[in-house]
């Protein structure tokens, strides 16, 4: 039988939850915060990237600026201030503004991930960073499975604002299980024992570790591209009503929960199985869609194995990023996390600029395909020690 893990793993994944509820979101609130706002839902769009971009920056700033900090401290810093910065969007009517939360909101998101990464991995065996990570990512997911697709709900009934405020009021109950599960003795982070940060970060010159965080990078990117515009295909492509997509985002999620939780089964002892396997599958899944999505009994399968394959490759490519840079161990989570929302970036951008070609909304299907493709020749000739 399986060994216990620690609870405090599953207090960060708490955390995770409320972060990843907000990230995801997006997909659901679009149109109305276009209208809103006057705005095009392709610029609307591009609020997805600012958070993206912002992760990028802030995960190895922030993670280099915590060095010194208690794991704790830190993690409820970047907590309080990931929750003001939804406060301040929820109240604004100015898009720039909206923009500017988003990104303050990203770079605390990304200065918690990094920390959390790297304290997750420290509370288990050398050998059970995939299933630390598992538990660690299941708070990504079920923000998939439960609260994006509320969120979408809660934005239908009350407007986006409301989801915006829900994202702020989750981050009390996170901060409390810090406060109550993370151990408040000084980290092992900032032993001086440790490496120092040019030894870090002088680690990003090795092969094998930017191989795992450009597959990453492309893999989250096509995630990314297709995720951030499913409320238009499910509405005008598929011809569903409204209240679909938060039906259509709750697969994506249930498919998502599904493959981190069985990447947490692989990446530690088969990930080249999942690396030359899930490739494929993944690049079939993304043209099925971009062939199929106006048929619904085709669309709703599709998105849950699309979130499947997703985060299953997704997962384990994370471990592996995680075992390449165990020679990093205050910056490794912030590599992770900066190859991941580069992709995030990056994915919605290029589907944005295809939007107006003749695919319209199914544009950023045909874009996930192609970034999978380009990705697939280093996935099927990875061989992971």
């Amino acid at each position: 039988m399986p060994l216990r893990l620690p609870v405090p793993l599953y207090l960060l994944a708490m955390a995770v939850f409320a972060m990843g509820t907000s990230e995801f979101m997006l997909a659901g609130l679009l149109p109305d915060i276009a209208a809103d706002l006057d705005v095009t839902v392709g610029t609307a769009g591009t609020l997805t990237s600012a958070f993206a971009i912002g992760m990028v920056v802030g995960a190895p700033l922030m993670a280099a600026l915590a060095r010194a900090w208690p794991a704790r401290s830190s993690l409820l810093a970047f907590v309080v201030a990931f929750a003001a910065a939804h406060a301040a969007g929820a109240v604004t009517g100015s898009f720039p503004v909206l923009f500017a939360t988003r990104i303050v909101a990203a770079l605390a998101n990304a200065g918690f991930l990094a920390v959390a990464l790297t304290t997750a991995v420290t509370l288990v065996s050398p050998d059970r960073k995939g299933r630390a990570l598992a538990v660690l990512l299941s708070g990504t997911t079920v923000a998939t499975v439960a609260g994006v697709p509320a969120g979408a709900v809660l934005g239908t009934l009350l407007g986006w604002r409301a989801t915006f405020w829900a994202v702020a009021a989750l981050c009390l109950p996170a901060a409390a299980g810090i406060l109550k599960g993370v151990p408040a003795r000084p980290s092992a982070r900032t032993s001086k024992a440790g490496p120092g940060l040019r030894t870090e970060l002088a680690l990003l010159t090795s092969p094998r570790l930017m191989t795992s965080l450009l597959l990453g990078a492309l893999v989250n990117a096509a995630t990314f591209a297709s995720f951030t515009f499913l409320a238009p295909v499910v509405t005008d492509t598929a011809g569903l009503g409204r209240l679909w997509i938060p039906v259509a985002l709750m697969l994506f999620g249930a498919g998502s929960f599904a493959g981190v939780t069985l990447a947490g089964r692989l990446a530690d002892h088969r990930p080249g199985l999942v690396l030359t396997t899930a490739g494929p599958l993944l690049l079939l899944g993304w043209l099925a869609l971009a062939l199929l999505a106006a048929q619904p009994a085709a669309l709703l399968p599709l998105v849950f194995l699309q979130g499947a394959l997703s985060f299953l490759l997704g997962g384990t490519l994370i471990t592996r990023v995680l075992y390449e840079a165990a020679a990093a161990p205050t910056m490794s989570g912030s590599y992770a996390t900066a190859a991941l929302n580069l992709g995030a970036a990056l994915g919605p951008l290029t589907a944005a600029a295809t939007l107006r070609t003749s695919a319209g909304p199914l544009a950023p299907f045909w874009t996930s395909a192609l970034l999978v493709l380009l990705a697939l020749p280093l996935l099927l000739s990875s061989t992971p020690g």
